[in-house]
């Protein structure tokens, strides 16, 4: 009989950290911080935009590439913020997510064996979207704690057979906003080697004190570039799975070459609203960013007085801390621990890393979380640390004292 299961080009990554932790999250009662999904909902003017779509009888197919309107609005939010114009009609293309977008991109520009660029740490989905292209992840790792591109790292990775780079700014689960001398590395070696460029923008409107800057505006990086975006986490409907891609001409219908199969178009009546919210005046965005800030600050500030190291980041709605102080050898059995016995789930940047060995003292909140609950996860933490520090857990800093 033949062997039943998954391929042998998708056997190694299982199922996600975020299935798990959020399994474990309901199984013990826990505020989870795991996921980056808001528990609060979007602005009700897009709400309405949706249901008056599906009211008006938006319930077929859209465009393949995606709504006329949507593809306007899209071009016309990132010639606002960029300063690049493209044509809508010929340059933009509507996927179910921006995680679709990712996949569409190495399928459409991968021959097998050809090799992408990724920087660890990684949203989960690059490594296992290239394995489905039949592609080659070559890992650069940006070493914690500041997170930043070496060039020289960069250029050790880069062979004969590179094709593709994939950079992710502002940055998950890190928070950082790449830098001058990171966007000019970027730049030499991708002009150097003549690479494809995929810029996950996905948390373009989440950026704090250091505004997001396209790496599309580059010299020379317009036309090997192609940017994804999200309405998800600029609008708070994740759910939605609507996101897109900004290229030009050649690689947009690349790109469409594979979404026309992967999943042909994104739901009408989202994609309406969509567009809808991409054409909100600036006070939308910019109360947004105040309110991600203070949320940010809320969140950060709490979990130092928890007995947490953590850095404010500088853009998307991630804290990364370090747990070292409770004495776990590594994440996972930190994350673990922490949702059975503190009832907070939190995600185990391990599992963005090919060596998971690499982030063993760190640990990622989400805060895209109403105030509430960013409280009584902080509250929780505290009982937690107090426990700890007891010498109540044999894991925790009494055992670890006398190793």
């Amino acid at each position: 009989m033949r062997t039943l299961g998954v391929n042998s080009r998708l056997k190694p990554f299982g199922a996600t950290i975020f299935a798990e932790m959020t399994a474990l999250a309901v199984k013990h009662g826990a505020v989870n911080l795991g996921q980056g999904a808001p528990d609060f909902d979007g602005p009700d003017f897009v709400k309405e935009a949706a249901i008056k779509a599906i009211r008006d009888g938006r319930g077929q197919y859209a465009r393949m590439t995606g709504l006329p309107e949507l593809t306007a609005a899209i071009a016309a939010r990132f010639e606002k913020t960029s300063g690049l114009s493209y044509e809508a009609e010929r340059d933009v293309v509507v996927t179910c997510g921006a995680t679709e977008a990712i996949l569409d991109c190495m399928l459409a520009l991968l021959e097998p064996g050809d090799e992408v660029i990724l920087f660890e740490p990684f949203y989960d989905s690059y490594t296992a979207s290239v394995a489905m292209a039949g592609g080659v992840a070559k890992v650069v790792t940006l070493e914690a704690p500041e997170f930043r591109i070496d060039e020289h790292a960069l250029r050790a990775a880069i062979t004969p057979k590179t094709r593709v780079m994939l950079v992710n700014s502002p940055h998950n689960p890190s928070g950082q906003i790449l830098n001058d001398a990171e966007r000019a590395a970027i730049v030499r070696i991708a002009t150097e080697f003549d690479l494809i460029l995929i810029s996950d923008e996905v948390y373009e409107e989440l950026w704090y004190e250091t505004k997001h800057r396209t790496l599309a505006t580059e010299p020379g990086m317009r036309e090997r570039t192609i940017v994804l975006g999200s309405l998800g986490k600029g609008f708070s409907f994740t759910g939605w799975k609507v996101g897109w891609a900004i290229a030009p001409a050649p690689l947009a219908a690349a790109v469409r070459s594979a979404h026309q199969f992967a999943s042909f178009c994104a739901p009408t009546p989202l994609q309406a609203a969509a567009a809808t919210a991409l054409a909100a005046p600036d006070s939308y965005f910019e109360g947004f960013r105040a309110e991600y800030r203070g949320r940010r600050d809320r969140m950060v500030q709490g979990l130092r007085g928890c007995g947490f190291d953590c850095e404010l980041p500088a853009g998307s709605y991630f804290a990364l801390a370090n747990h070292a102080s409770f004495g776990f050898a590594d994440d996972f059995a930190f994350c673990r621990h922490l949702v059975e016995h503190g009832g907070v789930a939190a995600i185990p940047p391990g599992a963005f890393y090919r060596d998971k060995s690499k982030a063993k003292s760190l640990v990622r909140f989400a805060f895209c979380k109403r105030d509430s609950t960013i409280d009584a996860a902080l509250e929780r933490l505290l009982k937690y640390r107090a426990r700890f520090m007891s010498g109540e857990f044999s894991g925790g800093l009494a055992h670890a004292a006398s190793l």
